[in-house]
């Protein structure tokens, strides 16, 4: 049983700026596995802090809880245009990750906002609103990544299909983003590579779930891809700052493949959660952090964060 003091070290520990990023990432990950009100109220408490990284996670986290009592702070993290792109951007994501057809109306306001990237992801969370409505709620079978994605994956099996929807900028985002899904899920080096094709498109939020989805996959044949987005001076920092630089940081053998001499690896941030009893949240205790519990996650799955 865990006690309102654990919950509050791990709760300080997320909110303490002076603590190191990776620790305040395994304290984020553990209280959105803990879930509920208290630890909702410690992930809000941190929107105010420096990093536009961390509170894109915290908005992440907040959407993957799919909780409705954290719909209020990410309703004003959205509307809050002193408030990084990325950071609106993953509010507006988390609120259609929820599934509650009550900010249907605010997510249609905000499908029009100046800020291109939170228009298109608020468009994309009313489609997907709207697919639940029209199929009755969340899908019961779950892919293999355990994640509440902005879209459902296309039912298309054939990849080059796939690949085509997927690279076609004339149709729907979310169309679009369920062939992206859908090439996830089916995994492999051909999946992989169509994937990567997609860092080339022009939507800047599309190449960032793109890398997102390739951290998950985890599949070395896109590293060259990923390396060359995060050599471009000049792309979106949604993309090379964020999300696909952790991923790629993770990634085996990208310094040594891709000749960049200067990289320093990092360690993996986090494993990614996975409920009880196949997984252990272990809290830290009179001050003590320890060094992370096991992972639980499922075969081939990524550490996140997320896009």
């Amino acid at each position: 049983m865990v006690t309102e003091q654990e919950v509050e070290a791990v709760g300080q520990t997320l909110v303490d700026p002076g603590q190191p990023l990776q620790a305040r990432f395994r304290a984020l990950f553990t209280l959105r596995g803990l879930g509920g009100p208290v630890a909702i109220s410690w992930i809000s408490r941190a929107f105010d802090d420096d990093s536009a990284l961390l509170k894109h996670e915290l908005a992440y986290c907040l959407g993957q809880m799919q909780d409705r009592r954290a719909i209020p702070v990410l309703l004003d993290v959205l509307r809050d245009t002193r408030q990084e792109p990325m950071v609106r951007h993953e509010a507006g994501e988390a609120l259609g990750a929820i599934g509650d057809p009550e900010v249907l109306e605010i997510l249609k306001q905000y499908s029009t906002d100046p800020v291109v990237e939170v228009a298109e992801t608020c468009q994309l969370a009313v489609r997907r609103l709207e697919w639940l409505q029209q199929h009755g709620g969340e899908s019961a079978v779950r892919g293999p990544y355990l994640s509440v994605d902005p879209a459902p994956p296309a039912e298309e099996r054939d990849l080059g299909q796939l690949r085509e929807a997927l690279l076609d900028e004339a149709r729907p985002l979310f169309d679009r983003y369920r062939a992206m899904f859908a090439l996830r899920d089916a995994g492999g080096k051909e999946a992989a590579l169509a994937l990567a094709e997609g860092l080339r498109c022009g939507s800047a939020l599309f190449r960032h779930e793109i890398g997102y989805v390739l951290g998950q996959m985890q599949h070395e044949a896109a590293v060259p891809q990923l390396a060359a987005a995060l050599a471009q001076p000049s792309e979106n920092p949604m993309v090379t700052s964020g999300p696909l630089l952790l991923r790629v940081a993770v990634m085996p053998g990208l310094a040594a493949e891709e000749g960049m001499d200067d990289w320093s690896p990092a360690p993996p941030l986090y494993e990614e959660y996975r409920p009880p009893p196949l997984d252990t949240i272990r809290l830290p205790r009179l001050g003590f952090w320890p060094e992370a519990g096991p992972g639980g996650r499922p075969p081939g799955a990524a550490r996140e964060p997320r896009g």
